[in-house]
């Protein structure tokens, strides 16, 4: 039937959410998928290179989890969440600019998992973060 929920309770969105360092967090169901913004990819130009993290490594939120190099800069990427990295984006090895095409989809970085969802309290939704972006 179409519109109709299997399971009662509250409707899973994955909603986006980002930091200050542009990095966003989607969440699905208990896992976090984590990259850099369109913004970011787009004021580093090219990149290059992607330093992944490693998996089954656990993160704080504010912990460095790897560097995204450009023609322009190296930046570090921070993990907006805190958890357990449990899969790395492979393709990003191969194909960095990856990032520069589809930063918010298919250029993701890591997958995360055991995560505190009461901390993306302190992230903005995307129409927050759209209003930061003028102030920089």
């Amino acid at each position: 039937m179409p519109g109709a929920s299997s399971e009662k309770g509250i409707e899973q969105v994955m909603e986006i959410y980002y930091s200050k360092t542009h990095e966003w967090v989607k969440i699905d169901g208990d896992e976090a998928m984590v990259g850099i913004s369109a913004f970011a990819a787009s004021e580093l130009g090219d990149i290059t290179y992607v330093e992944l993290p490693s998996e089954d490594s656990d993160v704080i939120v504010g912990d460095s989890i790897g560097t995204v190099e450009s023609v322009r800069a190296t930046s570090d990427v921070f993990s907006p969440i805190s958890g357990t990295i449990v899969s790395v984006n492979r393709s990003l090895d191969d194909d960095p600019d990856l990032i520069n095409r589809s930063p918010e989809e298919r250029g993701w970085i890591c997958k995360m998992e055991n995560i505190d969802l009461v901390e993306l309290e302190d992230l903005m939704d995307d129409a927050a973060y759209q209003k930061y972006l003028k102030t920089l």
